[in-house]
């Protein structure tokens, strides 16, 4: 297995690197794709068996000089861990869903968090990236079963689907896709986050305009940098319409010759209020009712219909999941990624019983 290990300083934080053999006995763990949890027990129990004083997470894997795989520790450190005298396994862990057409249902954690992932996520998201929605959904489940002893279906952050919903839309990839979610949701089993020791809220969006918005309602919301969002093919979307459909949504007539008015925009240009004609239109309902990806808008006036540009997708609150990819393709893990978008929440787990 390892035969000799060192740590070295970046000039930023210490790196482990672990030298390996060619015949190294589980070698195909090293594809780039693997699942890293196998290598991260080994990995933690050789640096408890020998006594290494390690202060930082990031490993190194090295076969003839060459590093051949990077990887994140999740030590136990980080994880605040809570006693609770129930199992909150999420197989066994029952929720109460009021469905979209107002039933109401009981399903197991794991199952909920499956519709939701699938539902919420876009293509070829990192299982890191997974484990972080993930965690912030069951923590929204935990929050709303402990102060109101139901979970709405379709809420203000997310919509549960049933999963066998997407077996077309997956098709030919649904057995696939079904494996990556429960491989997520089983790797963070009863983790969650918190502030202040409350559960937060999940804001999760897919991309900014470079940073977060940070929002005085949430004090654990931080504006933080996140530039890699200004790549995305969805950070720019045009949305044209005919004047004669505006009138349609807004129930008044909407002319080439009506006068549009930004009455308030945020200091980052978000569009909080405008007016058509004198009408009076709060931005987040401009937004909703034209399906538009954004409040930060601009718009043109053409002759025959209107083109609203927008930029970014969502709200600019919490996580950025194209942000978060880039993180992980930079061997960032669920719970540094949780960390960068989140500076000043707490991950916790909850245990029967503490080890």
């Amino acid at each position: 297995m390892f035969y000799r290990y060192e740590i070295k300083n970046n000039g930023m934080e210490n790196i482990l690197y672990l030298y390996l053999t060619m015949s190294y006995e589980f070698s195909k763990e090293l594809r780039s794709n693997a699942d890293d949890t196998e290598l991260k027990r080994r990995t933690t129990n050789f640096i408890k068996n020998n006594g290494i004083s390690f202060d930082g997470n990031k490993v190194y894997l090295v076969i003839d000089g060459i590093v051949v795989k990077a990887f994140q520790l999740l030590k136990d450190d980080d994880i605040k861990q809570q006693i609770d005298k129930n199992t909150f396994n999420d197989s066994n862990y029952m929720v109460t869903v009021e469905l979209a057409d107002q039933s109401i249902v009981e399903m197991s954690l794991q199952e909920f968090l499956l519709g939701v992932l699938a539902t919420n996520m876009i293509p070829n998201l990192s299982i890191e990236v997974l484990k972080a929605m993930t965690i912030l959904y069951r923590t929204y489940v935990y929050k709303q079963m402990k102060e109101e002893k139901i979970v709405h279906a379709v809420n203000n952050f997310f919509i549960y689907r049933p999963i066998d919903y997407y077996k077309i839309a997956f098709a030919p990839d649904y057995d696939k896709v079904v494996s990556t979610l429960k491989k997520a949701i089983q790797q963070t089993e009863c983790m969650f986050v918190t502030y202040q020791g409350d559960f937060i809220l999940p804001f999760i969006h897919i991309c900014n305009f470079g940073y977060t918005l940070e929002d005085s309602r949430y004090p654990y919301l931080s504006s933080v940098p996140s530039l890699w969002d200004v790549t995305s093919p969805f950070f720019v979307d045009t949305v044209s319409l005919s004047y004669e459909s505006l009138s349609n949504i807004f129930h008044f007539t909407i002319t080439k010759d009506s006068q549009f008015k930004i009455n308030e925009i945020s200091p980052y240009g978000k569009l909080l209020k405008l007016s058509i004609d004198n009408q009076d239109i709060d931005g987040a309902k401009f937004m909703n009712l034209l399906h538009l990806k954004s409040q930060f808008v601009s718009i043109i006036l053409n002759k025959y219909d209107l083109s609203i540009v927008t930029k970014g997708w969502g709200d600019f609150l919490g996580l950025s999941l194209y942000g978060a990819s880039h993180l992980a393709k930079n061997e960032c893990d669920c719970a540094n990624i949780l960390s960068y978008y989140f500076p000043k929440i707490t991950l916790c787990k909850y245990v029967k019983e503490l080890s």
